[in-house]
């Protein structure tokens, strides 16, 4: 069980801490200098756990095990922090933009699963989807 729950406890942890980020960065700096400055953090916190949790592997012979998945990963996230980063500079609050965020991401990741990887879509699905656009009319209600 906690096999189950410990990774989701990091990311709701970790999530909180993103989006707490995402709102602080100051409205006068480039936000893509801010990102560098994010991901090279990101680069030297992943090497020190790579170098300190991965003792017997290899680093040449991991490299040659990557795939275009990591690449476009690295362009993908950097979407993913323009967009917060630029969302909040909007006036989304934190409060909100993470639910509503989420809320589309999930319908659109039911249309992923369907269509890529050949997921069901049930009544259940179909009926939380309803579910979730009626809560979002009520979060954004004001």
């Amino acid at each position: 069980m906690l096999a189950y729950l410990w990774p989701l406890i990091l990311i709701v942890t970790a999530n909180t801490a993103y989006q707490i980020c995402a709102k602080s960065v100051p409205q006068n700096i480039d936000p893509y200098l801010s990102l560098i400055i994010t991901y090279l953090m990101a680069a030297l916190g992943s090497a020190v756990l790579f170098f300190t949790m991965s003792r017997d592997v290899n680093v040449l012979t991991e490299l040659g095990k990557l795939n275009w998945a990591s690449f476009v990963f690295g362009l993908v996230l950097v979407g993913l922090e323009v967009g917060f980063i630029f969302a909040y500079r909007a006036g989304w609050q934190v409060s909100t933009l993470s639910i509503v965020q989420s809320a589309f991401l999930a319908i659109t990741l039911i249309v992923v699963g369907f269509l890529l990887y050949k997921e069901s879509i049930t009544w259940s699905k179909v009926i939380g989807v309803v579910i979730v656009l009626v809560g979002l009319y009520f979060i954004n209600k004001e």
